[in-house]
């Protein structure tokens, strides 16, 4: 299907299917959301339809190599290509369980990959990031175009790149009632903000996942503390708070991101190595969650109005005492993205999948007060559906 027959889908009854694909920070799987967009031609959006989504785990290999690149261990150019290979095939493997256990047709991927590389804001050249899972292959896979590298655009307009979620919550929520705020719990916190004057903010606070899923791999041995639950058993100490909130990037002045290179394995072990011997486990885990939430409050400092309600998503939802630090700390009433009909695990795979829906209406989506990009950019690269080239003629 060709980019003119999209828009023609999105401007009509029947609307777009756009499949969001994405592989988070945590790096656990692939999220696919299959989602119907439509577009009136004045321009206005209705409501997106989420008509699937789902989270499927990597195979062994695939799950081990990534571990491993995303750890910062020696990888080299071949390991990387092959890396940038397999996952674009895993990623249209995923499309196809999920569109045939849905029945539905898709007609276009919006695909994110997945991240193995991303600029802490300190990088004296300039900002760039590396986003792998070869669009190419998604499409041989799929048989549909992809639209992906959403985030060099934005880089290439003076941007940071991300983060970009404030871009598809404009359409996500676009229903409810500004000012809006939603925080995003992933390997890293990130807020937007959408204001009654059409203003968009959005940065990342500092880490998340990051952390709390960090340091129970260390400490419990296992990939999270699930629900927190053994930080509900412990109790927060303001010197370990204090420890975990020790980092220049936390209090940055937006527009700001971060990601696993500056919040990863080596952070990790110099947080370890600060830990009183003999401290408890729940009491790690339940200060890391009092931080998380501390950091995600000075954040709110920066929006234009104070924040009376905080719309939640992304896996940390799932984290009791997470959650009950956030209404602690921030004093705002603090409810799940499920209340406005967005599943919390699925706002990630919504996001991108607006972001294509973008792409085909032509949408310039950049704002400074969201990446830094200069104004009027329209994020995305074109992958065709495999087919005759289009430039075939005979001689």
């Amino acid at each position: 299907m060709d980019l003119a027959t999209l828009h023609r889908k999105l401007h009509s009854e029947e609307g777009m299917v756009c499949a969001g694909i994405l592989s988070g920070t945590s790096a656990d799987g692939v999220d696919v959301g299959l989602v119907r967009f439509f577009r009136d031609l004045n321009g206005e959006w209705r409501q997106p339809e989420l008509l699937a989504y789902e989270t499927l785990g990597y195979a062994e290999d695939l799950d081990r190599c990534l571990t491993e690149a995303l750890a910062g261990a020696h990888w080299s150019l071949r390991e990387t290509a092959l890396l940038h290979r397999d996952l674009g095939l895993a990623f249209g493997a995923a499309l196809v369980e999920v569109r045939k256990q849905a029945d539905l047709s898709v007609d276009l991927i919006a695909s994110h990959g997945q991240t193995l590389w991303h600029h802490d804001g300190q990088e004296t050249s300039g900002p760039a990031s590396l986003q792998l899972g070869d669009p190419a292959r998604i499409a041989a896979v799929t048989g549909c175009p992809v639209v992906a590298d959403f985030r060099a655009g934005d880089l290439a307009a003076g941007g940071e790149g991300a983060p970009l979620s404030a871009y598809g919550d404009e359409l996500i929520f676009g229903a409810e009632a500004r000012p809006l705020c939603v925080l995003n719990l992933g390997g890293i916190a990130n807020l937007t903000w959408l204001g009654t004057d059409g203003e968009v903010m959005a940065f990342d606070t500092g880490p998340a996942g990051a952390l709390l899923d960090g340091l129970a791999r260390r400490l419990l041995d296992r990939p999270l503390d699930r629900g927190g639950e053994c930080a509900g058993r412990g109790t927060a100490d303001r010197a370990l708070v204090e420890l975990f909130l020790d980092h220049p990037f936390v209090g940055s002045q937006p527009p700001c991101s971060t990601g696993r290179d500056m919040f990863g394995a080596r952070w990790l072990d110099g947080l370890l190595e600060a830990l009183p011997p003999g401290v408890d486990a729940s009491c790690v885990l339940a200060s890391a969650a009092v931080a998380v939430a501390r950091h995600v409050a000075g954040g709110l400092e920066f929006l234009p109005q104070a924040v009376g309600r905080l719309v939640v998503a992304g896996g940390g939802v799932h984290h009791g005492p997470l959650m009950e630090a956030l209404g602690v700390e921030t004093g705002a009433e603090v409810v799940t993205s499920e209340v406005l009909g967005v599943p919390p695990d699925a706002r990630e795979a919504l996001v991108f999948a607006a972001l294509g829906a973008r792409f085909v209406a032509g949408e310039a989506v950049t704002r400074v007060r969201v990446t830094g990009a200069r104004e009027g950019v329209v994020l995305g690269c074109w992958t065709p559906a495999p087919g005759p080239c289009p430039l075939d003629v005979e001689s």
